[in-house]
């Protein structure tokens, strides 16, 4: 069953159009990724579903009505760079968070310390927030985005500005709070959008390049690629170039010293790849047979 729906949603700034008449459902119990390049319209998008920017035309409805304030309190949201009362604790911020949420003084606080607890921050409840580091922040950014315990979460780009570690926490929070409430998220990390997320919405120049399942968009853009790297011989590289005419080679993209081919038999494409660089000796570093990625339908889609 739809939770949101998403019908030619538009966003102009004069003669800029930012997001171009854009059309989606979201289900309830999905997590959706919203991947495009810079410039793409996501964060317009996401601000809007959030109730922070006023749509030029089109539509958004939760469950068939107009968002209103049912609507506002059934989201979460967390921007790309989350901004803090640095004076304040984090139990005390998220205490207000709760009250603004329409929670009584008890019930925020018994609210507010469990939310602080399931990110990780229960031992830094009482410390003040211009004190945190920039993982701390973003943690409690999800904290105050879960503390009324949302039907909708929407994230922006909710690892961009973390360090590994700090990045894998917040990953591992996302796939628990994706068991129990719907989650949109932006991001230009793709193996993590692989790694949780059910549906795509890829974005292009303010419009939607496509869209789907997961699995349905691997299935329809996946093909059998080998990738190669070399060392950095002008005969190594001249070799390479060579491999792309070749009949089993469907597709091709060469990087100096090394190559993407999509092909349509990888046994064939195997033998010879390795036959030829045996009897030429080409010094591989790299041979892999695989797959196309999300990677790969992402720079087919977008044109890069």
């Amino acid at each position: 069953m739809s939770l949101l729906q998403v019908t030619n949603l538009r966003k102009s700034y004069g003669a800029h159009i930012s997001v171009q008449d854009i059309s989606f459902d979201i289900e309830k119990g999905r997590c959706v990724a919203l991947l495009g390049p810079n410039g793409a319209g996501k964060t317009t998008t996401l601000r809007m579903l959030a109730g922070l920017l006023e749509p030029t035309s089109g539509m958004i409805s939760f469950e068939g009505s107009r968002p209103g304030a049912e609507y506002r309190r059934g989201l979460g949201y967390v921007p790309q760079s989350p901004a803090f009362y640095g004076w304040m604790t984090g139990q005390e911020y998220v205490v207000f968070a709760a009250k603004l949420s329409g929670m009584g003084a008890k019930e925020a606080t018994s609210s507010a310390l469990e939310s602080l607890k399931r990110v990780g921050l229960n031992n830094d409840a009482r410390r003040r927030i211009g004190g945190y580091s920039g993982g701390m922040k973003q943690r409690l950014g999800l904290a105050q985005a879960l503390v009324h315990r949302p039907r909708l979460l929407i994230l922006d780009e909710p690892v961009s500005a973390l360090d590994p570690i700090g990045r894998r926490e917040v990953m591992e929070l996302l796939r628990e709070i994706r068991e129990e409430t719907t989650v949109v998220f932006s991001t230009h990390v793709l193996h993590d959008a692989e790694e949780i997320c059910d549906d795509i919405i890829l974005m292009n120049h303010g419009r939607i390049a496509e869209q789907g399942s997961l699995s349905q968009l691997r299935s329809h853009y996946s093909l059998p690629v080998i990738r190669l790297r070399t060392e950095k011989h002008k005969e190594a590289i001249q070799w390479l170039e060579s491999l792309a005419s070749k009949p089993f080679v469907l597709e091709s993209q060469l990087f100096g010293d090394h190559a993407v081919f999509n092909v349509n038999d990888v046994e064939k494409a195997r033998q010879t790849i390795l036959q030829e660089a045996a009897q030429l000796e080409i010094p591989l570093l790299q041979f892999e047979a695989g797959s196309s990625t999300l990677e790969d339908l992402f720079m087919k889609v977008v044109g890069v």
